[in-house]
């Protein structure tokens, strides 16, 4: 079938799914009121691929039908340079608010089946071929995955990882001649009401004979046993000018619970292997994925400079404290952008042929993002002040009795209009303020792992380049 449209996306998501927002079990995705407009703008994720193609699609390898390039296994430099281009026009979308469209599980899954033989150590190859498969599947029939890796919190002192015999955390209980069955929780899964399938694979290690829970699978949405519980929708009526951002991106995320789902045997990638279920994830995932996941976040970077900047200009403010704040901003996005550029620059080859970024760029970025986009969205509010929240709605606009009054005393600067004024300060309130707005901060803080967890691994990452940075200390300690 190759590149779906937003039609067809839209078409496959009206099925049995048990999706609850609200204490209400959603009939149909697309039209209820808390999931309809981000229903719509994935679909229109699934459009614009065939509008922009040139960047976007790419033959299959097999059968030469279309294809997203997030698809790609990339198997040299040229290659991961052509992703990146699909990755911004689906990041420039959303303006990086949609942290898990599409293209973040394609990528993911593309990567997975680009390192086969590590899926396949320690007697796993039939997981391997599974995984294999599945991918090809995937991107011919152009599915939209949710994932969810994290198990429950119920108790920190117990550590990140559940203990063995934990009837909480999502685990094996059982298996049939047509596959093996799955009891649990587990957490978050992103995009859910909007996606074809879920998948689970791994992420923090498991521990010594916990075999139960070194799971790995992906199964379609409407599954017997499967139960998503999303959290209150953020979602505003469909209004462009008033909700800019709220009416069409609130993603949502959704607590699954497994409540004795079946997954067939061919749709399993791990089952009980801890070898590779703890080491897996520790080879090309980090390098591969965060192109994706860092080309968002350039691109939402940039949109938030532009949006101060039209936030100054509206005010005639160049004031030296704003231009300093606005010049911060664009020095994330200058750091974004150059750590992008490097990496892919430096992409090399990892396992089975399959061709990566440079991780460490990459690593870097990500454990400094958690510390920058809450000071780019005070920024956005230092600049904005008051003048966030004194605006005009649509429908003020549209009295007739109102508008001379807004037009005289809500104008900006100059010859910015009330309407334009109002526009500026709505879609930056939407943007920083929100209750979308405090859901994206949120999960930026805590955007694959928190931020003092991958300024860790960054320092680990570190010390296989120790020796350079050693030889300019141990210069100073030789003898005399």
């Amino acid at each position: 079938m190759g590149a779906r449209t937003g039609s067809d996306f839209l078409a496959g998501l009206r099925d049995n799914r048990e999706v609850w927002v609200g204490g209400e079990r959603v009939a149909d995705v697309t039209t209820h009121p808390s999931l309809t407009g981000a229903a719509h703008s994935v679909a229109a994720l699934y459009d614009l691929q065939h509008e922009r193609a040139a960047e976007c699609l790419i033959p299959d390898p097999e059968t030469g039908e279309p294809i997203h390039a997030s698809h790609m296994i990339p198997r040299s430099k040229e290659d991961v340079i052509r992703r990146h281009a699909a990755l911004r026009v689906n990041a420039e979308y959303s303006v990086g608010i949609m942290g898990r469209s599409p293209d973040y599980m394609n990528v993911t899954y593309a990567g997975f089946a680009g390192a086969p033989s590590v899926w396949g150590a320690n007697g796993n190859g039939q997981g391997a071929e599974n995984l294999v498969a599945f991918q090809k599947e995937l991107r011919r029939k152009d599915l939209c995955l949710t994932h969810t890796i994290i198990h429950p919190t119920t108790d920190r002192a117990q550590g990140d990882t559940p203990l063995p015999g934990s009837d909480i955390s999502l685990h094996k209980v059982g298996e049939t001649s047509d596959g093996i069955v799955v009891r649990g929780g587990r957490i978050l899964a992103t995009l859910a009401p909007f996606a074809d399938e879920i998948a689970v694979y791994p992420a923090h290690p498991a521990l010594p004979g916990a075999e139960e829970f070194a799971l790995s699978f992906s199964i379609p949405m409407d599954t017997p046993g499967l139960k998503f519980l999303c959290r209150d929708s953020y979602s505003l009526p469909a209004n462009a000018f008033d909700h800019p951002l709220s009416s069409r991106f609130d993603e949502q995320d959704g607590f699954v619970i497994f409540d004795d789902v079946l997954i067939p045997h061919d749709r399993v990638f791990l089952d009980g292997n801890l070898p590779v279920y703890n080491t897996v994830m520790a080879t090309s995932w980090a390098p591969n994925i965060t192109q994706q996941t860092m080309i968002r976040a350039h691109t939402k970077l940039e949109f938030a400079h532009e949006l101060g900047t039209r936030m100054a200009e509206t005010l005639n403010d160049k004031r030296p404290a704003t231009l300093e704040m606005l010049g911060e901003i664009w020095t994330y996005a200058e750091f974004a952008r150059c750590a992008i550029r490097t990496a892919e620059a430096d992409a090399r080859e990892y396992e089975d042929g399959a061709w990566f970024p440079s991780i460490a760029p990459l690593a870097a970025l990500r454990a400094s993002l958690p510390q920058w986009f809450p000071r780019v969205n005070e920024i956005l509010q230092l600049i904005g002040g008051h003048n966030l929240l004194a605006v005009a709605s649509r429908g003020m606009l549209a009295d007739a009795t109102l508008r001379p009054l807004i037009d005289k005393y809500m104008a900006g600067a100059g010859e910015v209009s009330a309407e334009e004024r109002s526009r500026i300060f709505r879609l930056a309130w939407d943007f920083t303020g929100s209750a979308l707005a405090n859901r994206v901060e949120l999960y930026e803080r805590f955007y694959l792992a928190s931020g003092p967890r991958n300024m860790q691994t960054a320092h680990r990452l570190a010390t296989a380049d120790r020796p350079t940075r050693a030889r300019l200390v141990d210069q100073f300690f030789t003898s005399d």
